[in-house]
């Protein structure tokens, strides 16, 4: 394991709940109220922990449904894309660095690592598709070097899906840190760690860098998503 493990900064937003059944997605979160990510440009965005805990939203079963064969969720957190994946009688892998979020992920009953994605990972090159959703394109803080990774984890006819911000936001690289609490006053920051973002926009020169082509934009609601594939 690497340092980035011990250093997960999201491991304040997972708690520590007694084991729960499959079927009880809609568990509480943590017991703390608001949780945020700030980031070093000012920028402070709310996490939706409780909906990462709960069942799929629509945005998410909607991308289960485009997977056709054996998907890896990068960044699974508390599991419920991979186990949406895997009700569609998929072959599904969750992987996170979080000790609690791959526990939460395999107390839903399907299977998940504690591994950094840079680190070696079961089935590289023979994957159909890998995931990078809820803003997990910000792994690192290089989404060139993250892309370019996730590339070398897909099959020649593989295909990716990241999540990205909305057209406008352009592409952010910088420090960010998770702040949990119910006030700024009583809020408790995490440890620092290398982020980004990354536009609709933004994401074609990015995945270019990467050795990777737009084929797809989707966009669901409020919430954008490219699907790459080798270029």
């Amino acid at each position: 394991m690497t340092s980035t493990i011990a250093l997960d900064g999201f491991d304040l937003l997972w708690g520590r709940r007694d084991s729960r059944s499959a079927d009880q997605d809609t568990s509480a979160p943590p017991a703390e109220a608001d949780h945020w990510l700030v980031h070093t440009d000012g920028r402070r965005d709310p996490l939706p922990v409780r909906r990462w805990h709960g069942p799929p939203e629509p945005a998410i079963t909607s991308i289960a449904a485009r997977c056709s064969g054996p998907t890896i969720d990068l960044g699974c957190g508390p599991g419920r894309l991979t186990r949406a994946l895997a009700q569609q009688g998929l072959v599904a892998l969750g992987v996170d660095i979080s000790a609690e979020a791959v526990r939460l992920t395999q107390g839903r009953g399907v299977v998940a690592l504690r591994r950094d994605v840079f680190e070696p990972l079961p089935g590289e090159g023979r994957w159909a598709h890998a995931l990078l959703v809820d803003g997990n394109i910000g792994i690192g803080g290089d989404p060139v070097r993250l892309l370019r990774r996730c590339g070398t984890l897909i099959a020649a006819d593989g295909t990716l899906v990241v999540e990205v911000e909305p057209p406008g936001a352009g592409l952010w690289q910088g420090q960010a840190y998770v702040l949990s609490g119910t006030s700024d006053d009583g809020a408790r920051p995490g440890p620092t760690f290398r982020w980004a973002r990354v536009g609709a926009e933004a994401v074609a020169g990015a995945a270019a860098a990467a050795g990777l082509r737009v084929v797809d934009t989707i966009r669901l609601g409020p919430r954008w998503f490219a699907e790459l594939a080798t270029a």
